[in-house]
């Protein structure tokens, strides 16, 4: 039979190791929760980052102030339309029987940049551009500018229209659009356009207040004449 005293160390021991089994699972306890903790500190990082990443500053959303999607991307929906066919004539002929203006201006530059330009033709005829350009393409909502001003650099014509153009219209410039696309663009101009329907290259516009029947071969010469004729030759 043990004696008292080696009941007492019996018990000692026992209240010892129940304190070092107790302090164990303190400890266990403590790293899971900072491990818990860590993890949704990662998933937060993680979150934050592909918002940020989303969102690549202003190039994802739109310009509020401007009415331009930077989103904007080439599209085939686009209503159903026609137009007559060409007649033997000249860009000068087309452009007065349609009352079109067509001008030449001087080149406002043609560097890179990476916030808004304030373009001094309307619609835009050349100037400082962002460094990617626009696709060529149909649009029918509004790219920026500044790409589609970098796609004139490189000899694309671009046709114009209003936003929010009659769906009539929108067709027949489908349907112009369709008949010769080669570096072509086709787009709303979201800063105010001067005429019903226009089309620039590099250095040049013609501009249309109504559009008639004349219009259609004024827009085709036009195309013609200027497409690719410019600084940048790129296919």
């Amino acid at each position: 039979m043990a004696s008292r005293k080696e009941q007492k160390e019996q018990l000692r021991a026992e209240r010892e190791r129940k304190a070092q089994e107790a302090a164990a699972a303190e400890r266990r306890k403590r790293m899971v929760g900072f491990g818990a903790a860590g993890l949704l500190v990662a998933v937060a990082v993680i979150a934050i980052a592909v918002v940020v990443l989303a969102g690549g500053g202003d190039d994802g959303g739109s310009d509020s102030a401007s009415g331009e999607s930077r989103g904007a991307e080439p599209t085939d929906d686009f209503p159903k339309g026609s137009i007559p066919k060409a007649k033997p004539t000249t860009l000068e002929a087309a452009a007065k029987a349609a009352n079109c203006t067509v001008k030449t201006f001087p080149s406002e530059g043609r560097s890179h940049v990476g916030g808004k330009v304030e373009y001094k033709t309307n619609p835009p005829t050349s100037g400082n551009h962002f460094e990617i350009p626009a696709a060529d393409g149909a649009y029918n909502q509004a790219p920026d500018a500044e790409p589609l001003v970098h796609s004139l650099e490189h000899g694309r014509v671009i046709v114009w229209f209003k936003p929010g153009a009659p769906a009539q219209l929108q067709g027949q410039l489908k349907a112009l659009f369709d008949e010769d696309n080669y570096h072509m663009i086709l787009a709303p101009y979201g800063r105010g356009l001067s005429g019903e329907v226009a089309a620039s290259a590099w250095t040049r516009s013609i501009v249309c207040p109504k559009v008639n029947n004349n219009t259609w071969d004024a827009l085709r010469l036009f195309r013609d004449r200027y497409r690719d004729q410019a600084p940048e030759q790129v296919a």
